[in-house]
C-alpha cells in the first residue's frame, strides 16, 4: 500500500503539438516537463493527442462514399508520426519523467504494433517517476470525424494507479459525456481525475466542474492552444484548412476541486503552463455528504458491469476444432 501524502503540486500544460512530427513534438514535451518539476510538480499532465497531433480542421480526404489520394497522403504521414507502444519514443518520455522525478500523463496517438499495425488509437500514457511506462488507456469512442482516423478502445485500458498523493486516472475529451465510463473511474477510487480534450467551449467548463461534484474529485483538464499558421503548409490536402480560424483550438485548460470550484481558471489564448498545490484531504472534506460510490451509492438498486477483458480483434483467426 503507497503511503499517503496529503499534498501535491501539479503542472497542467497547455501548449501545441509541433504537428505531424513526432520527434519535435516528443522533444517539446520532454522540455516542457523539465520546466514543471522546476516548477515543483510532481504530477505533469498533457493534452490529448499531443504526439503527434489532433489534426483538427483535417478530414483526410474523405467524403461518404470516397477517399481522395491527397488525403491518403495526409493519413500516412499521421501513421507514420504515431507512437507505438512501447519504443523509442516511450522511452525518452520515461526517461523525462525519472530525470523530472514526476509522474507523467500525456495524450498520444498509438500506432497498433499487436496486430496489423494499420490502426491508431486516441491514448493517454502513464509514466512514474521512476521512468516506469504504468499504462494506458485508450480512448472508447471516437467521437464524429475522429472515427475516420482513431480505432476504439475497449475495456482492458480503463486503470486507475495509485500514487504516493492519490489515485490517478484518466478518460479523453467525449468519453467524458458517458455516465457509466465516469461511474467506472468513480469505481476504482479515482481522486485526480485526468481530463486531456480537444474541447474550448464555455460547456466544457460545466462539464468539468459537474465530473468534480459528481465524483468528488479533483479535475485536471488540459487543451492544445493551437493557430493555423502551426500546421505544416506542405500537408497535402492544406487547402482544407482555408476557412478555418486563425485561432484553432483556444485552449481553456483548468483545475477543479471536489465541490466544484475552480482552483485554477480556465486560460485562452495563450500556450501556458497552470500550477496548481492539491491536498488530497480535500477529496474526503467533500464527501460528508455526498459519495458516488459509498454512502450515496444505491447498489441494491443500481449495479454497473464493466467489461475488462481485453478485445480479441484476430479471433477469427484462431482455428475451430472439427467435431
Amino acid at each position: 500500500m503507497t503511503t499517503q501524502q496529503h499534498h501535491v503540486r501539479v503542472a497542467v500544460v497547455q501548449a501545441a503539438s509541433i504537428i505531424m512530427e513526432r520527434e519535435a513534438s516528443t522533444e517539446k514535451a520532454v522540455s516542457l516537463t523539465l520546466q514543471a518539476a522546476e516548477k515543483g510538480a510532481r504530477l505533469v499532465v498533457f493534452p490529448e493527442a499531443f504526439i503527434p497531433a489532433y489534426p483538427r480542421g483535417l478530414s483526410f480526404g474523405t467524403k461518404i462514399g470516397s477517399r481522395a489520394p491527397e488525403g491518403r497522403k495526409d493519413w500516412l504521414r499521421y501513421w507514420e508520426n504515431a507512437v507505438p507502444v512501447p519504443s523509442e519514443t516511450t522511452e525518452r518520455l520515461g526517461e523525462a519523467a525519472r530525470q523530472a522525478g514526476v509522474y507523467l500523463v500525456i495524450g498520444v496517438i498509438e500506432r497498433d504494433n499487436e496486430c496489423s499495425g494499420g490502426t491508431v488509437y486516441c491514448t493517454v500514457l502513464f509514466f512514474g517517476p521512476d521512468g516506469t511506462l504504468l499504462g494506458k488507456h485508450r480512448k472508447l469512442k471516437p467521437t464524429a470525424s475522429e472515427r475516420i482516423v482513431w480505432g476504439e478502445g475497449d475495456g482492458s485500458t480503463l486503470p486507475v494507479f495509485d500514487t504516493p498523493f492519490g489515485k490517478i486516472g484518466s478518460l479523453i475529451c467525449w468519453e467524458n459525456y458517458m455516465p457509466l465510463a465516469r461511474m467506472a473511474m468513480y469505481a476504482k477510487g479515482v481522486q485526480i481525475y485526468i481530463a486531456p480534450t480537444a474541447d474550448a467551449r464555455d460547456v466544457w467548463q460545466s462539464t468539468i466542474r459537474h465530473i468534480a461534484v459528481e465524483g468528488r474529485c479533483f479535475v485536471l483538464s488540459c487543451n492544445q492552444y493551437v493557430t493555423k499558421d502551426m500546421y505544416p503548409n506542405d500537408l497535402a490536402c492544406y487547402d482544407e484548412l482555408a476557412s478555418s480560424p486563425h485561432e484553432m483550438s483556444s485552449g481553456g485548460s483548468a483545475v477543479v476541486g471536489p465541490l466544484g470550484d475552480y482552483i485554477v481558471e480556465p486560460v485562452f489564448g495563450r500556450e501556458d503552463m497552470l500550477i496548481a498545490d492539491l491536498d488530497i484531504r480535500d477529496v474526503a472534506y467533500s464527501q460528508l455528504d455526498f459519495d458516488v460510490v459509498g454512502h450515496y451509492a444505491r447498489p441494491d438498486v443500481f449495479q454497473l458491469l464493466v467489461n475488462e477483458e481485453k478485445k480479441e480483434s484476430v479471433k477469427w483467426l484462431k482455428p475451430t476444432p472439427f467435431a
